[in-house]
């Protein structure tokens, strides 16, 4: 680690001094041996005054063993004795793994990628507990990824794919915590499936539609039917309500078309007998009243 900018001008300004002390006491011993030791200070500086950012931490050894951690900001060491074996990034990294050819527990051949969102915790059991700690998270996260898929059907790691993460997660963590790293998450970025398996998956899916859209409408037939029996119930218990029923039917039929049908059945009979009826009432009725009636009986006598 190099000395921060400020550890030089401290020695510049040393140095200075040193300059102007031997000026000003000329060739005194004192002024001399000040001078010394403020020149030394000003060569030594650099080696002993450090500075880390916000988000690194400094790994010191003394004498090959570890003292502490240095920083953030300005810390010391002991010249000659203590020593900068590192420096660990606290912030939160990410790392790509990707697993080709991977088979799930069903035996389907898939390829996954995922992103891994890792920081370290501990930096001092990340400085000494492994010697590639960035290395082996990715290596740890490529075979926890393998692990996953294997212990996985294809249609869970479709379908939930939250659940499969945090046992990523979780598989993956437990590796790197010894090492003094957290996976804070891990997410799924995508599933390569065969084409063929694609295409088998898509007729798949399209049968089920189909299965579902006849099971509704089966339900609808069931439905209607339901209510036309209901119907058909009332109608048999009440003959004049069957017999408004046909001629509405009768009418929605022609309203539009403008034409006259005639049906030889009880239908035609019924409106037959209907329409006498309301021709003679009309008729008769309203010019004797009296006669209205009598005429009427006579009639269905002679019918």
């Amino acid at each position: 680690m190099n000395a921060p900018p400020i550890a030089y001008v401290f020695s510049v300004l040393l140095l200075v001094a040193a300059g102007l002390i031997v000026k000003a006491s000329g060739a005194a011993a004192f002024g001399i041996a000040i001078a010394v030791i403020l020149v030394l200070g000003a060569v030594t500086i650099p080696s002993w005054l450090k500075m880390t950012d916000q988000w690194n931490r400094a790994i010191i050894l003394r004498l090959g063993r570890y003292r502490g951690l240095g920083g953030p900001g300005l810390f010391t060491l002991v010249p000659f004795l203590e020593t900068i074996a590192t420096v660990v990034d606290l912030r939160i990294r990410t790392t790509e793994i990707r697993a080709e050819e991977a088979l799930t527990r069903d035996t389907v051949s898939i390829a996954m990628d995922a992103i891994v969102f890792w920081r370290v915790v501990d930096p001092m059991r990340a400085a000494t507990e492994i010697e590639h700690y960035r290395l082996a998270v990715e290596r740890v996260s490529q075979t926890s990824l393998r692990e996953t898929i294997g212990n996985h059907d294809l249609t869970q790691l479709l379908s939930d794919r939250k659940t499969a993460d945090e046992e990523l997660r979780h598989s993956i963590s437990t590796k790197t915590s010894v090492w003094g790293v957290e996976v804070t998450s891990v997410e799924i970025k995508d599933i390569a499936i065969p084409s063929s398996l694609q295409d088998a998956m898509s007729r798949q899916a399209q049968a089920e539609r189909e299965k579902q859209a006849r099971e509704t409408l089966a339900s609808a037939e069931i439905a209607i039917a339901e209510k036309v029996r209901q119907a058909a119930r009332i109608y048999a218990a009440d003959p004049v309500a069957l017999q408004l029923r046909q001629m509405n039917l009768v009418y929605e039929m022609n309203k539009d078309r403008g034409t006259t049908i005639i049906i030889p059945s009880d239908l035609a009979n019924s409106l037959g007998s209907i329409a006498a009826a309301v021709a003679q009432k009309g008729g008769n009725g309203m010019n004797n009243p009296r006669q209205g009636p009598e005429r009427a009986a006579q009639e269905e006598d002679r019918s």
